[in-house]
């Protein structure tokens, strides 16, 4: 449903599923059926940058691809670490702030992807590292577990 080339920044979910509904070759008639809505409903879907969580849904279920992934996928690159303040310890004690580092479940989806813009010389590690927030070690795990992307 999306290609290699996808911008997980800007998500237009509109024409996501309306390319889906044009790979799929679903009728008109159909989806009106299926939503219980009339055509201009369903073009009116097509034109929203974003619908709603129900809506998504059941254009999954008709579709059969997971929409909900693209958002996903667009938080595991796109969220900042978040802080976390540690409890003072008693009284007068200043609270300490630390970095809780995420721990990151990356698809083979978004590895590929990643992997792919290296490999095209697209981005550099620094970039991936700044733009991604994926640390340079896992970068280095990736190419030497994935050396051809295709593993």
């Amino acid at each position: 449903m999306i290609d290699n080339n996808f911008n997980f920044k800007e998500i237009h979910c509109g024409s996501l599923i309306k390319q889906g509904v044009l790979e799929k070759n679903i009728e008109l008639g159909s989806i009106c059926a299926f939503f219980k809505c009339e055509k201009e409903e369903v073009y009116s879907m097509y034109e929203k940058e974003t619908l709603n969580t129900e809506i998504i849904l059941q254009w999954s279920k008709l579709l059969e691809y997971n929409f909900f992934r693209i958002y996903s996928e667009h938080l595991i690159l796109y969220s900042p670490q978040t802080r976390v303040n540690t409890k003072s310890q008693g009284k007068g004690t200043a609270k300490k702030k630390n970095w809780a580092y995420r721990k990151n479940i990356y698809t083979k989806g978004m590895i590929d992807f990643i992997l792919e813009i290296l490999d095209k010389g697209e981005k550099n590690n620094l970039q991936i590292t700044q733009e991604y927030g994926i640390p340079k070690s896992t970068l280095n795990k990736w190419r030497d577990k994935y050396p051809n992307g295709k593993k």
